[in-house]
């Protein structure tokens, strides 16, 4: 079964918000920062009470909390600075308390997986004036500095430090563990490619997996990669909730890539939805990044409402 997740700031839960939503047919929320939760900006770590009380209120419009977000390891945990075991303490705190809330999918983010200063980034136009992410390569004449293999190593290490901690309290509250493949995928970066096979063969555990990025994968290698790990990733479970996000061009193919609207992209939606089908996938799926249409609200409702509006007609195809 398809739902679809949005993804909000705490922020924006006003009850006109939830309506909105739940009146343009989604099914759950997605909590993108760490700090969104109630109790985090008091103490640096969710109050168990009061996600319970959000989640009774989220409930009471017709939806449910999907995925939420542990607390970010910076450079300062992988680099072993000062302050790193209290870093790694507040994720496991956190990531503990949403299990025993009952939350179903929470995000680890690691500082260090993407290499800023290789794209340039710019926004692209596309039709009727809609406004999108695009990033090159080409553009960039002085690239930064990107992981040494011996840098990527004590990377490894401290992602693996972590994970060791993390992943027993994931499967004692039987919460799933998940990280989002490198966007921009560059190469090597320690959440795309051949690495994103090694967390899975790091940590076999059925607790760990990912929010997979249709848009990001797509990034680095078009609709044939898109497919395959589907395939791959799907059929052994690993594929918890998907970003669901249309691209032009990809660093393979063209050195860069711009974000477009769902249908107006390189990629077949529909044929993506039949390969998660295929291999058994059933969860939510998130419309990602909401596109800027000319004219549109602050809050972007246009865009929302378009970005669900074709998910459900993929649903509804899908299931015919």
């Amino acid at each position: 079964m398809f739902r679809v997740a949005v993804f909000t700031h705490h922020a924006e839960l006003s009850d006109t918000f939830l309506q909105g939503m739940s009146a343009f047919g989604a099914d759950a929320l997605d909590f993108g920062g760490w700090d969104e939760m109630p109790g985090v900006k008091q103490t640096g770590v969710p109050d168990l009470e009061q996600v319970k009380a959000l989640r009774k209120r989220v409930r009471s419009f017709g939806l449910e909390i999907n995925r939420v977000t542990i607390p970010d390891l910076t450079e300062t945990f992988i680099n072993g600075g000062e302050g790193a075991e209290e870093e790694l303490k507040r994720a496991c705190e956190a990531l503990r308390v949403y299990g025993q809330a009952k939350l179903p999918i929470a995000r680890q983010r690691v500082a260090g997986d993407v290499y800023p200063d290789v794209m340039t980034s710019y926004d692209a136009v596309h039709r009727g004036g809609m406004l999108s992410r695009g990033e090159s390569m080409g553009y960039t004449k002085k690239p930064g500095a990107t992981l040494t293999k011996a840098h990527y190593d004590q990377w490894w290490e401290r992602f693996v430090y972590a994970f060791e901690r993390l992943v027993p309290i994931a499967e004692e509250y039987e919460i799933k563990l998940a990280i989002h493949p490198s966007d921009t995928p560059n190469v090597d970066t320690p959440f795309g490619g051949p690495n994103l096979h090694r967390v899975l063969d790091a940590f076999p555990s059925q607790q760990v997996g990912f929010v997979y990025c249709i848009g990001t994968r797509a990034e680095a290698g078009g609709s044939t990669l898109v497919l395959d790990e589907i395939n791959q990733f799907g059929r052994k479970g690993k594929i918890f909730m998907c970003h669901m996000r249309n691209v032009r061009g990809s660093l393979a193919t063209a050195g860069g890539y711009e974000e477009t609207l769902l249908d107006d992209g390189d990629l077949n939606m529909f044929k993506i939805l039949m390969e998660l089908k295929k291999v058994g996938f059933s969860g939510y799926i998130n419309p990602d990044h909401i596109p800027s249409i000319p004219g549109d609200t602050p809050t972007k409702l246009a865009g929302w409402a378009y970005s669900i509006g074709y998910l459900k007609a993929l649903f509804a195809a899908a299931v015919a």
